[in-house]
């Protein structure tokens, strides 16, 4: 039996599903970004809450501009019948939120010991 035209649309339903959890996770952060500016108007220092903010919604954009790199880059692998490229997204989004939570602890902290 020779090799279908196309690729098995169920790889290609999965690779939507799969951005689509990536835009999700990309507004998660961004409404925590706005919900830290908004209900967060200090957090030890004056310009902690803006810094968490910015660095929430960015990390939000950065999650959704990855999400989308990847799903094109797995959706061309697909198309081609070739093994799916390895990403960097996931491991870059992991270190930034890493790296948010460990400045709003120190700020939560700051604020504790100064409270």
């Amino acid at each position: 039996m020779p090799p279908a035209d196309h690729p098995d649309y169920r790889f290609t339903l999965a690779n939507e599903r799969t951005l689509l959890a990536w835009l999700r996770t990309g507004l998660a952060l961004v409404a925590g970004g706005v919900a830290v500016a908004e209900f967060a108007p200090d957090l030890g220092v004056p310009w902690g809450s803006a810094a968490v903010a910015v660095a929430l919604v960015l990390t939000g954009l950065g999650a959704a501009v990855g999400g989308y790199v990847r799903w094109r880059r797995n959706e061309q692998a697909i198309t081609a019948d070739r093994p799916l490229p390895s990403s960097r997204v996931l491991p870059a989004l992991v270190a930034a939120v890493a790296a948010v939570l460990v400045v709003v602890a120190v700020l939560v902290g700051v604020e504790v010991l100064r409270g």
